[in-house]
């Protein structure tokens, strides 16, 4: 009997940890009752009741596992480390807001059988904030044509992947790992199954601006040269367009020289703008720099403080 491994990440998920746990169970008890699976929590230190919780739907259940980091180790370690943990034939991440839709799973396991190492959802519509899709979209196809290798739009890490796929993750011993990156670039021949992404069943998005920020920065520093050569460009453009403009006042004193007078103000206006660019551009090879530095500690994705039922 094939062992399917589900793990679901999760941080002050409260509402949302019972109703998952029943509707996966539910599931292999019915529909995939052919199949063995464990279902193992990853909570990335919730200050809610979520780990309480987790205890009490681990004591029912010996196939339901939890892990409490120590502390919260960010969005992409925490659900990397959990798929290093299990042990089934393969590993199904799904977020444990219902985001992503219980009902994929079987599909899933449907294409996995059907040879394919790797079976992603790909979200082609989404009952959020039609300004925030719109965005992701943007961000999405902006990553894409600037990337060293190829991208996946409205890919958010939900999908299925075989265990030969979870020991190339093993060796990779990567400090900050990006999922989405990781799958284009090393994965296996894949199979995309289109969703749309519901809302929220209960609570509220984790997410933030910061956050965001976070996960924009790390796929473009790890997968994309556009930064460092938009720097490279904008420096050729702003000292070609100084030298013009420097040989066009030159020209218009000496042609007009009693009656010419700039003054301070493109002085002035200058400055700032040069300053402004330098100052973007100093932040943004920071972001570079501070990846590098990530990767250069290799510090552990997480530190445990529990295991249940392993």
């Amino acid at each position: 009997m094939k062992k399917i491994s589900i793990l679901i990440p999760c941080y002050n998920e409260e509402e949302n940890v019972g109703p998952m746990s029943e509707a996966i169970t539910a599931l292999f008890e019915g529909e995939l009752s052919s199949y063995d699976y464990e279902l193992v929590f990853i909570d990335n230190d919730s200050t809610d009741n979520t780990r309480a919780l987790l205890r009490e739907i681990c004591r029912k259940n010996p196939r339901i596992k939890a892990i409490f980091n120590a502390k919260n180790f960010g969005q992409f370690n925490s659900p990397f480390y959990g798929m290093l943990q299990t042990t089934g034939d393969c590993t199904i991440s799904m977020v444990c807001d219902f985001q992503d839709p219980v009902e994929l799973i079987p599909q899933y396991i449907r294409e996995w059988e059907n040879g394919y190492k790797i079976v992603i959802g790909i979200k082609t519509k989404s009952k959020e904030n039609k300004i925030v899709y719109g965005l992701r979209t943007l961000y999405y196809k902006t990553i894409k044509k600037f990337s060293n290798v190829e991208q996946i739009e409205h890919f958010t890490g939900s999908g299925l992947y075989d265990k030969t796929f979870i020991d190339v993750l093993r060796d990779l011993k990567d400090p900050t790992p990006f999922l989405r990156g990781i799958v284009a670039e090393l994965g296996f021949k894949r199979k995309e199954i289109e969703y749309e992404q519901p809302e929220r069943r209960a609570g509220k998005s984790k997410n933030n601006f910061l956050s965001l920020y976070d996960a924009a920065m790390l796929s473009i520093t790890s997968y994309t040269k556009a930064g460092l050569r938009l720097c490279t460009f904008a420096g050729i453009f702003c000292g070609i367009i100084s030298f013009i403009a420097g040989i066009v006042y030159l020209v218009m004193k000496l042609m007009y020289w009693d009656r010419f007078s700039a003054g301070m103000a493109p002085l002035l206006i200058g400055m700032f703008f040069l300053g402004a660019l330098q100052l973007f551009f100093i932040g943004f090879l920071g972001e570079y720099i501070s990846s590098i530095n990530q990767r250069v500690m290799n510090r552990p994705l997480v530190i445990e403080e529990e295991r249940i039922n392993f």
